[in-house]
């Protein structure tokens, strides 16, 4: 694979991420997706997936988990709903991860992803010792199937995410870097997150966003918006990539599905941003 090839989040039937006819269209060759619905989690989808894929001369490097509940309406809602760490749906969700496993193996894929959830603070709580029990339990799975696990980043500081990475101690648990997530979220600054994670970044996002006011960090959304109007800074963010020897795909996420238009032209400024930066990078 060439250096920084660009990507896009795409979907198969679960309404996240970008249409497959717009992938094709744009000519984007990568894809992380995320994975469909559980009634359709069948070898005869994937294979029909793949074939598709194989086709259009596109590659998919991710396949990313989701639940049923999950809402990310504001950050007090993503808190109690969202990933492994709410308790009443941990077994289930991590039983349901092992079977999104299962179907990214079938289309090929050898790296899995998810949003954990807010990770405890006390790291001698009960709650967040179950927490790395069940994680190293759904790595364990995932390693059988030849595969990384990558964690989103955004709803923990990088010390307390490289803290419970420690503590699960698997070496097939890696980072999705998303910049845009730390700003959203406030959680620190994306660069100074990236040069601490990077050893551990196995794919990234390329998302942007705007700051929260400075007294709502933490407590009120940020804002997301196009590929290069937000506070991340595209460039310093490439150029950090590369000082963490990072050469993986630069996957673009653009997340308002609603918007199907705006999003199909928000990403071919993002690819078009991504191409100059890369040629400037080169």
């Amino acid at each position: 694979m060439e250096k920084w090839p660009i990507g896009v989040f795409a979907s198969v039937d679960a309404g996240l991420g970008v249409h497959f006819d717009v992938v094709q269209e744009l000519g984007i060759p990568t894809i992380q997706i995320h994975a469909p619905h559980a009634e359709t989690r069948s070898k005869e989808l994937a294979d029909e997936f793949m074939k598709k894929c194989n086709d259009a001369g596109i590659q998919l490097t991710c396949v990313f988990g989701g639940f049923e509940g999950e809402s990310y309406a504001d950050i007090e809602t993503t808190k109690k709903t969202v990933g492994l760490v709410p308790a009443e749906t941990r077994a289930a969700r991590t039983e349901e991860m092992k079977e999104i496993s299962d179907f990214a193996k079938q289309l090929g894929c050898d790296t899995v992803a998810l949003h954990i959830g807010f990770v405890p603070e006390d790291r001698e709580c009960d709650d967040y010792k179950d927490l790395v029990k069940t994680t190293q339990d759904l790595l364990d799975h995932v390693k059988v199937n030849g595969q990384n696990l990558n964690l989103e980043t955004g709803q923990e500081s990088a010390d307390h995410l490289l803290d419970f990475i420690g503590d699960v101690a698997r070496d097939n648990l890696k980072i999705n870097f998303d910049p845009a997530n730390m700003i959203l979220y406030g959680t620190g600054d994306p660069i100074a997150a990236l040069k601490r994670v990077g050893h551990l970044v196995g794919s990234v996002h390329c998302k942007d966003a705007t700051w929260a006011p400075e007294d709502q960090r933490g407590v009120a959304w940020g804002a997301e918006v196009p590929l290069g109007d937000g506070d991340v800074g595209m460039g310093t963010y490439l150029r950090t990539l590369d000082e963490i020897g990072y050469t993986g795909p630069l996957t673009i996420e653009r997340e308002i599905p609603e918007q199907r238009d705006q999003q199909k032209a928000d990403i071919g400024k993002a690819v078009a941003l991504l191409t100059e930066l890369k040629e400037q990078l080169a």
